[in-house]
């Protein structure tokens, strides 16, 4: 008995011995797993100064009619638009970035050509530093606005016009076209330049006051520079006055541009700029004046309907009505008037949005 009894504690004994070498072992590799760990330093996330959006629409029209009572002519429109921003913000500075283009036309049975209903190109950057005032910064701006191509006010041609071309009745419009030419690229093309203070007293507005503000007004088209406003040279010859117009115009003054978006969720958006500026090399002339508007709805993840608005009113620019004759002829405001533009599309839509 007493030599099973023994037998027993030794191995009762050898068992807690294994156990307690096991139990060593583990607690060994755990202190050393943490103090391994310890060793790691901790991943932080890298900073991301910058937000990067792009959208883009594409839309499409037709309408075709087929014994129609009522008359009218059939249609196909297509327009498109790219609306890009990268927007920059650290500590104490942002650097916002925007690039608008929109182009697009139709073609009409009435008139076998196709016309351009957009046109535009529209560049502006925003640079701003905080001062020691809240929702007050430094600032300077950069912005471009012109158009890819010429643009025609079609008239309908002439029968000496049809008889120049028999049996091509496009090619008689675009001559009819060349007497009504309406603008180019780089005709006309704005660029300005300007130092202020921009004022940001919530997420959603802004408001830049630039007193010294300067820029060109660009004309390359000689067919076209009197239409906007462009100085003349005058000179003589043979006893016949000549006007010779510029094709760069120089301009110095201040400028005030105000922004707001609003956001109501991820589907629905407005936003709006409204800009003045006056020129103090003109000083009689009355200020430039610029509006522009957009309502962007999606209505589903790929078709989104949009409402956008352009108004100007540049009283060097010389408009004239649909018979060719300036704008309130004979008057003081001779030429002078409101531009305004107004497009409600429904098409496919793409956005991509990224920061870094």
């Amino acid at each position: 008995m007493k030599k099973v009894f023994a037998l027993i504690s030794m191995a009762l004994v050898a068992t807690w011995s294994v156990f307690a070498q096991d139990t060593q072992d583990a607690v060994a590799e755990a202190a050393a797993a943490l103090s391994a760990a310890e060793d790691v330093p901790e991943v932080v996330e890298k900073p991301k100064y910058w937000n990067t959006t792009l959208l883009t629409n594409i839309n499409f029209g037709q309408s075709w009619l087929f014994h129609w009572a009522a008359g009218g002519y059939n249609t196909v429109s297509l327009t498109g638009n790219v609306d890009a921003q990268t927007n920059y913000a650290k500590d104490k500075m942002i650097w916002n970035n925007r690039l608008q283009l929109d182009y697009g036309g139709m073609y009409s049975a009435d008139k076998p050509i196709f016309q351009k209903t957009k046109d535009r190109i529209y560049f502006e950057s925003k640079w701003g530093y905080e001062t020691p005032i809240r929702h007050l910064s430094y600032s300077a701006f950069l912005d471009f606005k012109t158009q890819f191509g010429d643009n025609y006010d079609y008239k309908t041609p002439t029968d000496l016009q049809f008889a120049n071309h028999p049996g091509d009745e496009p090619a008689a419009w675009r001559e009819a076209a060349k007497d009504n030419l309406k603008s180019g690229l780089f005709s006309p093309a704005y660029i300005n330049i300007g130092l202020g203070v921009l004022w940001t007293p919530a997420p959603w507005f802004s408001l830049n006051v630039a007193p010294l503000a300067g820029g060109v007004v660009i004309v390359s088209n000689p067919l076209l520079r009197n239409t906007y406003g462009m100085d003349a040279l005058r000179y003589d010859t043979d006893g016949t006055t000549v006007l010779e117009y510029k094709a760069f115009r120089p301009e110095l003054g201040a400028q005030i541009k105000a922004d707001a978006s609003w956001v109501i969720n991820d589907a629905f958006s407005y936003t709006t700029q409204v800009a003045a500026f006056y020129n103090y090399l003109k000083p009689t002339v009355e200020p430039r004046i610029t509006w522009d508007n957009k309502v962007f709805w999606k209505l589903a993840k790929f078709f989104a309907l949009t409402l956008s608005t352009n108004l100007i009113y540049d009283p060097l620019v010389k408009l004239t009505d649909k018979d060719g004759n300036l704008l309130n002829a004979g008057t003081k405001n001779e030429g002078k008037g409101v531009q305004f533009k107004e497009f409600l599309e429904f098409g496919f839509t793409y956005t991509i949005a990224h920061k870094h």
